[in-house]
C-alpha cells in the first residue's frame, strides 16, 4: 500500500481517462461473446498498469484506474451494484444533452423495478488490483457516482410503488448501500473516495428545473433532501476516509445537460454540506462566475476544474492564471487546487480529446500547479 497522504492535492483529475484502442476493441469482443470475462480482465489489468505508469509521469499524486472496467461513470455503483435497476433511454426536452455544434442526445433514465439492497463489495476487488500497483507517494482514488443520481435520473414515476410505496424505505435502503460500500472499500485499504454527484449543479438550470417540476419535483425541496441525504453517508463514513465531492453539468460524449452558476445552490452546497473538499466545473460561461465560492468557509477547499475536458483546444496558460487570481478572491490560495473540470471520457464512447490532447492538457495543469503552488511531483 502506497504511504498515507491527505487530498486532494494541488493537481487533481476526476477520474476517467481516455479509453485506448486496444480496451475499446476488447470490451467490443466482450460484447460479442468472442471473449471471456477473464480474457477481458486480463486486458483491462494490463491497461490499468500502463494508465497509472502514466499518471505518475504526468506529475499526478492522486491516481486512478482511469474507470477502464466501466461503460460509464454510474456502472460503479449503479447497475452492477444492483440487480433492480435498469437503465433506458428517454425522450425529454427538458433533460436533453447539448453539445458545441447544437447536437442533442437523450438521457439515459434509470427505473427501479427491485429493492436496492447491498448484497456484496463492487469495487473492492478492483481497488486491491489499483492499490498493488501504485507507487509509494501516490494515493489510489476510487470514484463513486453520487448517493442521489439515481431519484435524479428515476423521479417518482420510475420508482416502483410495489417495491417502494413509501419513498422514506427508498432512501434509507441508498444510505446503507452506499454506506456498506464505503464501509468495505475502507477495510480494504481505501482512503480516498470521491463522488460524482452531478445532479445539484444543474439546480442552476432553468430548464432543469421546469423538468422536475413538470415530473412532481420542487427543485429546492430535492436540493435540501439530497443534501440531507450525502450529509447521512458522509456522517457514517470512517472518520480517517477522505470523501470529495464532484459536481458538473454532465459530460456525455462532449454534450452537457444543464447551464448555469452555483449561486441558488451556494449556501446548501458549501455550508450544509457536511464534505470537506470539492470538484467544480469552471471551464466555460456555462458554470457562472466565482462569486457563490463566498459561501465556502475557511476550512474547505476547492478544486478549480479551469480546463475543459469537451473541446480539444489547449487553454493558455496567462488565461488559467487569472482565473485563479479571480477564484482567490473568495477562497485562499492555500485552500484552491486545479483540475480537468470533469473525466477525460466520462463514458466508453470517450469525447472529441484523444491521448495527445489529454496528455496536452495534463501537462498545462502540472506547470499551472507548480508556477501556482510550488507543487512537487512524485519521483516516477
Amino acid at each position: 500500500m502506497p504511504t498515507p497522504i491527505d487530498p486532494p492535492f494541488r493537481l487533481e483529475h476526476i477520474g476517467s481517462l481516455v479509453r485506448p484502442a486496444v480496451l475499446l476493441e476488447a470490451r467490443d469482443k466482450h460484447a460479442k461473446r468472442d471473449i471471456d470475462d477473464i480474457a477481458l480482465r486480463e486486458v483491462e489489468n494490463a491497461e490499468i498498469e500502463k494508465i497509472v505508469v502514466w499518471q505518475v509521469e504526468q506529475g499526478f499524486r492522486v491516481i486512478t484506474d482511469g474507470e477502464f472496467r466501466r461503460d460509464t461513470y454510474t456502472d460503479s455503483f449503479g447497475l452492477a451494484a444492483f440487480e433492480g435497476l435498469q437503465r433506458r433511454t428517454v425522450s425529454d426536452e427538458n433533460f436533453r444533452y447539448t453539445n458545441h455544434s447544437g447536437e442533442q442526445a437523450d438521457m439515459h433514465a434509470v427505473f427501479v423495478e427491485g429493492k436496492l439492497e447491498w448484497t456484496k463489495p463492487v469495487n473492492v476487488a478492483d481497488f486491491e488490483f489499483l492499490a498493488s500497483i501504485t507507487p509509494e507517494g501516490c494515493i489510489p482514488k476510487v470514484t463513486l457516482p453520487g448517493p442521489c443520481h439515481i431519484h435524479y435520473r428515476a423521479g417518482r414515476d420510475k420508482i416502483s410503488t410495489e417495491v417502494y410505496p413509501d419513498l422514506d424505505v427508498f432512501w434509507s435502503d441508498i444510505i446503507e448501500a452506499w454506506s456498506q460500500e464505503i464501509a468495505a472499500l475502507h477495510a480494504a485499504g481505501c482512503r480516498y473516495i470521491q463522488f460524482d454527484e452531478t445532479s445539484i449543479a444543474k439546480f442552476g438550470d432553468p430548464k432543469i428545473k421546469q423538468g422536475l417540476a413538470d415530473r412532481g419535483d420542487n427543485w429546492e425541496d430535492l436540493l435540501e433532501l439530497y443534501t440531507d441525504v450525502i450529509n447521512e453517508v458522509i456522517a457514517r463514513a470512517p472518520k480517517d476516509m477522505a470523501l470529495g465531492l464532484h459536481l458538473c453539468r454532465g459530460n456525455k460524449g462532449g454534450h452537457w445537460q444543464a447551464e448555469g452558476g452555483y449561486d441558488d445552490i451556494a449556501t446548501h452546497l458549501f455550508r450544509k454540506l457536511a464534505v470537506q473538499f470539492y470538484f467544480l466545473e469552471y471551464d466555460s460561461p456555462r458554470a457562472g462566475s466565482f462569486a457563490p465560492l463566498a459561501e465556502v468557509p475557511a476550512d474547505k477547499t476547492v478544486v478549480l476544474g479551469l480546463v475543459s475536458t469537451k473541446v480539444k483546444e489547449l487553454e493558455e496558460v496567462d488565461y488559467i492564471k487569472r482565473r485563479v487570481a479571480e477564484a482567490a478572491q473568495y477562497v485562499s490560495m492555500g485552500h484552491l487546487c486545479i483540475s480537468p473540470q470533469c473525466g477525460f471520457s466520462g463514458s466508453v464512447e470517450g469525447t472529441e480529446l484523444d491521448e495527445s490532447d489529454q496528455q496536452a492538457k495534463t501537462q498545462l495543469l502540472k506547470g499551472l500547479a507548480e508556477d501556482l503552488w510550488g507543487y512537487e511531483a512524485p519521483k516516477a
